[in-house]
């Protein structure tokens, strides 16, 4: 079986949230006889090269507006592919893929994983909304990354007739080595509150801030973003940031921090990989209610803590809570790793898809 995911961003460009998810599903695939291809876009683009077990293959773009790549090349490029797969798998959001399915209209199956709504550019959304009905309308299914945001998605229960959930997963990672471990400990010390990711608008991280401020809690901030030289101003004793750190040197920090923080605070947050990847190093986490796959991870008083959106003093009082019960703190890091096994594996993930993919052929 072949399959085609469609994608603004990829490897080597990019390896956020979304890409991440396609990256599992083609690696995890590649065993059961899948082989899998990823067309994006790039300002450099290469057109054909392999990514581990499944391969890239990118158009040229052109122009990049509100979190948006327009691509003239992408039409030719999705028509050369297109005919020669069983399965196209789309990931939403991405209107210039909408457009390109729209006026392609391809003969194979067709899904689309739902990763997010639209949230920041919604004077842009009212002008968008018809052709995205009208590309979700032609589709054959959609998956939604969780039963929360199936729930509290207007555009989801619009068509959740032919909606599936299938959660994000990710494979099981080795313990970080000894000697890495030694050098986070020396640098960060240990049992501090970890944030890990970008540092953007709807991350939280002014509430965080003052959260740290007021508890005067370890607190640990890994990632670059547009927030990085305000969170250096505080100077904060407490608080330490590091700029982007590999995936090595976040598996040491997950473990000897003592719990996770994911602050996220509005919509734009639809499920949170990182809080999974605190679950697989069974670690209690506090995050925000925001109705979105973030409280499917994280289950509030068996896995950590969910408190309101936007509101240090909540969060300063779960951070509290952790810090001063370490036996209750170490029993809700064992649930999310239990949690993790059972719900949130990659191999999971993956046979749910590959039965979604034969049941459309």
């Amino acid at each position: 079986m072949k399959v085609l995911h469609v994608f603004k961003t990829y490897l080597p460009d990019s390896f956020t949230g979304v890409e991440r998810v396609i990256w599992e599903i083609s690696e995890g695939l590649w065993a059961q006889g899948v082989e899998s291809h990823v067309l994006s876009l790039s300002k450099k683009p290469e057109k054909d090269y392999r990514v581990g077990r499944h391969f890239g293959h990118q158009a040229k773009c052109d122009l990049y507006i509100a979190s948006t790549g327009l691509s003239s090349s992408l039409f030719r490029a999705f028509r050369e592919f297109a005919e020669s797969v069983d399965v196209i798998h789309y990931h939403f959001p991405w209107p210039m893929m909408d457009l390109v399915h729209l006026r392609e209209k391809p003969s194979r199956p067709t899904v689309v994983t739902y990763h997010s709504d639209i949230v920041r550019q919604r004077l842009l959304l009212g002008l968008y909304r018809p052709m995205m009905h009208r590309f979700l309308d032609s589709i054959d299914r959609i998956v939604a990354t969780s039963p929360n945001y199936l729930e509290t998605s207007p555009t989801l229960q619009r068509f959740k007739h032919k909606t599936v959930v299938i959660p994000i997963g990710l494979a099981d990672q080795k313990p970080p080595q000894e000697p890495l471990v030694r050098h986070w400990r020396q640098q960060v010390g240990e049992g501090f509150f970890l944030f890990v990711g970008a540092l953007r608008y709807y991350k939280g991280l002014p509430f965080l801030i003052e959260a740290a401020r007021k508890t005067r809690l370890p607190v640990v901030i890994a990632g670059n973003g547009d927030l990085a030289n305000e969170i250096g101003q505080q100077k904060l004793p407490n608080v330490t940031l590091l700029k982007s750190i590999s995936d090595e040197d976040k598996a040491a920090l997950l473990h000897l921090c003592g719990a996770f923080l994911f602050p996220s605070h509005v919509r734009s947050e639809a499920f949170g990989v990182a809080l999974l990847e605190a679950a697989r190093a069974g670690k209690p986490m506090i995050s925000c209610e925001i109705g979105t796959g973030t409280s499917y991870v994280n289950l509030s008083g068996v896995t950590g803590f969910v408190v309101p959106p936007a509101n240090p003093s909540a969060l300063g009082e779960a951070m509290q809570k952790l810090f001063n019960e370490p036996s209750d703190a170490a029993r809700m890091g064992e649930a999310a790793r239990e949690r993790y096994d059972r719900l949130f594996r990659a191999e999971v993930m993956c046979v749910d898809y590959l039965a979604l993919y034969k049941s459309l052929l």
